[in-house]
C-alpha cells in the first residue's frame, strides 16, 4: 500500500526537470505575478493582457523567452500606434476595419513580430473599437500590460535561470543510437541462414521508423541549443551546440544509409526465397561486420554526448577500435563475395550495394571526418555571428588597424635607433 501511495510522488520528483513540467510551473507563477503588478499600475479593472503576455513569453529557455518577449512587444506597440493614428481620422466602419487589419498584418511582418503577427491586428482592432475619448487610455493600458507581462516573464527567467536541456537531448541521441544499433544486430542475425521475405520487410519497416525518431530527437536538440544560448551557466555554449548538432546530422545520414541497407537485404531475400542469403562463411563474416558497426554507432553516440573529457577519450578509443574491426570485417566480406560472384554471379549488384552502404556508414562515423566537420561548423557559425553584428566587426577592424599602426611605429623606431648607433 505504501508503494502505491509513494509512486505518484516519486514520478513527480522525477518529472520536475522535464521541459513540459518546468514550462507549466514557470508560466503559471509568472502569469500570477504579472497580474498582481498590472493591478497596481494599470487603470483596467481586470488587466488580463499582462498575464496573457507572461504565459506566451515565458518559455523553457532564456533565449526563447527573450525572443518571444521582443516579438510580442513589437507586435502590440505597432498595432496600438497604427490604430491610434488611424482612429484620430476615422471611426469604426467595415472598410476602416479592413484597412486597419491589412495594414497591421503588413506592419507586423515589417517589425518582425514572427508568430505574433496576428497580435498586431488584434491590438489595432481593440483600440479602434473604443471611443475617441478612450483611445489614449486604451492604447496606454494595452502597451503597459504587454510590457509588464514581457518584463515579468523575462525577469523570472533571469532570476531563476532555466536548466540546461542538454541531458534530455543527449539521452534522446543515445536512445536513437541504441535503436540503430539494435537494427544492425538484427541484420547480423538475419543474414545467417534462410531469411523469409516477411522478416526482411519488418527490418525495413523498423529502419523507416527511424525517420520519426530523428524528428523527435531534433525537437529535443533544438530545445537544448536554445537553452545554451545566453545562459550564464554555460561557458562554451557554441561548442556544445555544434558538437550535438553535427553528431545528430551524422546519425541521420547513417540512418538513411541503414534504411537503404535494409532495402538491399529485402531485395536479396525476394530473390532467394528457398535458399540462404549467403554461404555460411560469408554469413559469419557479414554478421561480424554488422555487429562491429553496431558497436561503432553506440560509441559515436557516447562520444558526442559525453561532457567529461576522460569519458570522451574512452568513447573515442572504443569508436576507433570498432571502426578498425568493422573495416577489417568489411575487407574479409569483400574478398569472399568476390569469389562468390565468380562462381555464382546472381544478384552481384546487391552484394556490391551492401559493401558500398557499409563504407558510407563507416566513413560518416570516422573520427577524423567528425573533427573536420566540427571545425568547419564552428568556423561557419563564428563567421555568421561576426556578419550579424556589424558594430563588433567595425570595432574589430579598427583595433586591427590600430595594432598595425602601432607595429609600424615600433618598427620605425627600431630602424631609427639602429641608424643612430
Amino acid at each position: 500500500m505504501r508503494e502505491v501511495m509513494t509512486d505518484p510522488l516519486l514520478n513527480l520528483v522525477r518529472r520536475h526537470r522535464e521541459p513540459e513540467f518546468a514550462q507549466t510551473a514557470r508560466s503559471t507563477i509568472a502569469a500570477v505575478i504579472s497580474y498582481v503588478v498590472a493591478l497596481r499600475l494599470s487603470s483596467e479593472a481586470a488587466p488580463l493582457t499582462a498575464p496573457l503576455t507572461a504565459l506566451l513569453v515565458t518559455q523553457v529557455t532564456l533565449f526563447t523567452t527573450l525572443r518571444t518577449g521582443i516579438r510580442r512587444v513589437n507586435a502590440v506597440v505597432a498595432g496600438v500606434l497604427l490604430s491610434s493614428g488611424f482612429s484620430a481620422l476615422v471611426g469604426l466602419t467595415w472598410w476602416s476595419l479592413g484597412v486597419v487589419i491589412l495594414a497591421a498584418l503588413i506592419v507586423g511582418r515589417i517589425v518582425k513580430a514572427g508568430e505574433f503577427v496576428p497580435e498586431t491586428a488584434i491590438s489595432a482592432m481593440l483600440v479602434l473599437g473604443v471611443t475617441q475619448n478612450q483611445v489614449a487610455a486604451m492604447a496606454w493600458d494595452r502597451v503597459l500590460e504587454t510590457l509588464i507581462g514581457a518584463i515579468v516573464g523575462l525577469a523570472f527567467n533571469v532570476l531563476f535561470v532555466p536548466p540546461v536541456w542538454v541531458q534530455p537531448a543527449g539521452e534522446a541521441v543515445i536512445d536513437l543510437a541504441s535503436r540503430m544499433s539494435g537494427l544492425l544486430d538484427s541484420l547480423g542475425d538475419d543474414v545467417c541462414g534462410h531469411t523469409p521475405v516477411g522478416r526482411a520487410a519488418e527490418r525495413l519497416h523498423q529502419a523507416r521508423q527511424l525517420d520519426h525518431d530523428i524528428v523527435e530527437v531534433d525537437v529535443e536538440m533544438r530545445r537544448a541549443e536554445d537553452s545554451l544560448r545566453l545562459n550564464p551557466r554555460v561557458r562554451e555554449g557554441l561548442l556544445s551546440r555544434v558538437v550535438l548538432r553535427t553528431g545528430l546530422d551524422t546519425l541521420e545520414i547513417c540512418a538513411v544509409v541503414l534504411r537503404t541497407t535494409c532495402r538491399t537485404v529485402t531485395d536479396l531475400a525476394k530473390k532467394r526465397t528457398t535458399e540462404p542469403l549467403f554461404r555460411d562463411d560469408i554469413a559469419d563474416s557479414m554478421r561480424e561486420l554488422f555487429l562491429h558497426m553496431a558497436r561503432a554507432v553506440e560509441a559515436f553516440a557516447e562520444l558526442i554526448t559525453t561532457p567529461v573529457s576522460a569519458n570522451a577519450e574512452e568513447a573515442e578509443t572504443q569508436l576507433v577500435q570498432s571502426l578498425e574491426a568493422s573495416r577489417a570485417s568489411r575487407d574479409t566480406v569483400a574478398f569472399q563475395l568476390l569469389d562468390t560472384v565468380r562462381e555464382h554471379p546472381r544478384q552481384w549488384q546487391l552484394h556490391g550495394a551492401l559493401l558500398a552502404e557499409a563504407d558510407r556508414i563507416l566513413d560518416e562515423l570516422d573520427v577524423e571526418k567528425r573533427s573536420e566537420r566540427l571545425w568547419q561548423e564552428l568556423d561557419r557559425q563564428s563567421r555568421e555571428q561576426r556578419e550579424k553584428n556589424p558594430v563588433r566587426r567595425v570595432i574589430r577592424q579598427l583595433r586591427s588597424r590600430e595594432r598595425s599602426r602601432r607595429r609600424e611605429r615600433e618598427e620605425e623606431r627600431e630602424l631609427q635607433w639602429e641608424e643612430e648607433r
